[in-house]
């Protein structure tokens, strides 16, 4: 099948964080005379998020918040949760953190991601980006010299809407104006993005390159997951 829109999940899909949340948020500390362990901020990171996205989902989309602030937030409470109360020292670090995660150097980019990219285009197939994040995103794809694939870049935050929901697949594909039976996704999330996909009408297939998800097996299809992003030259011809 060769659809008419691809459209791609991103994080762990397409990109890679190089260190853990720990670890940079770790190293940023040291430069502000703060020595905290990588493994303690990376629990705590996963506490203020979980906290940050239960008060206020999407990125406080329509509670009054920025993204921005939103993501300060959830760094300050990160550190407050290993000690760190002074807001002299957790604002410009917050702040320091959030503009530099848009980095290329914080990003890997999957071997088997420009090949198959240049591929589609060569071929004709238009590919757009639905993804859960924020709007740092489309920073973050042209520091990493991909932004230049997509005819656009469909955030939760933008959107109003998250996946699974099924609401952000339409606007994208009534953006793209093409219809489900004529678009593809790629994702690595069995609900988020295989599932939620086929829920519209789009053919979807599983980027799995290391161990497969839990479910892999009895909801996915062994000829729907991919262990290289290559396998998808051979199917989209």
């Amino acid at each position: 099948m060769r659809p008419q829109l691809l459209t791609w999940d991103v994080k762990s899909t397409l990109l890679c964080v190089r260190r853990s949340v720990g670890e940079l948020y770790s190293s940023e500390a040291k430069l502000h005379g703060l020595q905290l362990e990588a493994r303690a901020l990376d629990r705590s990171f996963q506490a203020a998020l979980q906290m940050q996205d239960k008060q206020f989902p999407n990125y406080g989309r329509g509670r009054g918040l920025t993204s921005q602030q939103w993501w300060v937030d959830v760094v300050k409470k990160t550190f407050c949760f290993c000690g760190v109360s002074d807001e002299q020292v957790l604002s410009p670090l917050a702040e320091k953190l959030y503009h530099q995660f848009c980095s290329a150097a914080n990003w890997e980019v999957y071997g088997d991601v420009q090949d198959t990219l240049d591929h589609c285009r060569k071929i004709g197939v238009s590919m757009a980006v639905i993804s859960n994040f924020d709007r740092r995103l489309e920073q973050i794809l042209a520091n990493c010299n991909l932004r230049q694939y997509f005819q656009f870049v469909m955030t939760s935050e933008d959107a109003g809407i998250a996946k699974p929901d099924q609401r952000i697949f339409r606007a994208a594909l009534n953006l793209a104006q093409v219809e489900p039976r004529q678009a593809m996704h790629i994702g690595d999330d069995i609900r988020m993005d295989y599932l939620a996909a086929r829920a519209v009408g789009m053919e979807s297939y599983l980027i799995c390159r290391g161990q497969e998800p839990c479910g892999a097996k009895r909801l996915v299809p062994r000829a729907h997951i991919l262990s290289s992003l290559h396998q998808l030259c051979d199917l989209i011809k």
